[in-house]
C-alpha cells in the first residue's frame, strides 16, 4: 500500500475510525478534508443489495440535482435540420447529423452528453460500437432520445444525471464540487439518494441501501449513517 502524504494523513485524522456520519455531517467534513490545489469533485459511492446480473434487479435511473454539478457539460444534438434552431438555442455544444455521424465514426468522441431524436436513431444506432463502450449511446429511458430536444438540453446543462448500478452493485455519482457551501452538497446528495430509493427492484430481498460513502477527488470516503437518512 502505498505511503500517505502529510496532507492525506491530516484528512484520515479528522475521520473517527468506525464512525458513520449524518449526511449533513459528512456535507460539511468532505470540505475540510479535501487538500487540493483543484476544485475538486465530490462523489457518492451508494452500495445497494442487489444482483445487477439479473436484469429485474438493475437499477439505473435520472437525478437533476437542485444546484448542478459544479461541471461543464459538453453536449452533442444529433438532429434533423428543423431541429438545429431549438438545440442551439438551450445551448446545445455541438448541433447537427451527418457530419457528427461520420466524425463519431472517426473515432471522435470529445463531448459529454449525446441528444438525439427517435427519427435520428437509424443513423445513431450504428455508432453504438463507439458510444456504448463510452456510456455515450442516447437511451430513451435516460432522456436522452427524445422530441423535445430544447428541453432535454436545458436539464443536462443544468445538473441532470445519469447514473445506473455497477457490476459489484454499487451506484458512483458526482453530485458537485468542494466550492460548494456544505448545504448545496448535501442537498444534492439527498437529491439522488431519494432517486435511487425510489426505484428499489421489487425482485431484491434485504436491505436495500447497504452502504453510502462521500468523498472527492484523492480524499478518503466518509461513511454515512444510512438510518440518518430521511426518506429511505
Amino acid at each position: 500500500m502505498a505511503k500517505l502524504t502529510k496532507n492525506q494523513k491530516k484528512a484520515h485524522a479528522k475521520i473517527e475510525a468506525g464512525k458513520a456520519y449524518t449526511l449533513q455531517a459528512a456535507a460539511a467534513l468532505v470540505k475540510e478534508i479535501t487538500t487540493t490545489k483543484f476544485d475538486a469533485s465530490v462523489d457518492i459511492d451508494v452500495s445497494l443489495g442487489v444482483d445487477p446480473r439479473k436484469a429485474n434487479q438493475m437499477v439505473r435511473g435520472i437525478a437533476t440535482l437542485p444546484h448542478g454539478t459544479g461541471k461543464t457539460v459538453r453536449v452533442l444534438a444529433l438532429v434533423t435540420p428543423d431541429k438545429e434552431e431549438e438545440a442551439k438555442a438551450a445551448g446545445a455544444d455541438f448541433v447537427g447529423l451527418d457530419e457528427y455521424v461520420a466524425k463519431i465514426e472517426g473515432g471522435w468522441t470529445d463531448v459529454d452528453i449525446i441528444i438525439t431524436t427517435p427519427a435520428c436513431m437509424a443513423k445513431v444506432g450504428k455508432l453504438g460500437r463507439v458510444l456504448g463502450p463510452r456510456n455515450l449511446m442516447p437511451n430513451p429511458k435516460s432522456g436522452t432520445v427524445t422530441n423535445e430536444v430544447g428541453k432535454a438540453v436545458t436539464e443536462v446543462k443544468a445538473g441532470k444525471i445519469d447514473f445506473k448500478v455497477d457490476k459489484s452493485g454499487i451506484i458512483h455519482a458526482s453530485i458537485g464540487k468542494v466550492s460548494f457551501p456544505a448545504d448545496k452538497i448535501y442537498e444534492n446528495a439527498l437529491e439522488i439518494i431519494s432517486v435511487i430509493s425510489k426505484l428499489k427492484p421489487s425482485a431484491a430481498k434485504g436491505t436495500y441501501f447497504k452502504s453510502i460513502h462521500v468523498s472527492s477527488t484523492m480524499s478518503p470516503g466518509i461513511a454515512i449513517e444510512t438510518k440518518s437518512v430521511a426518506g429511505i
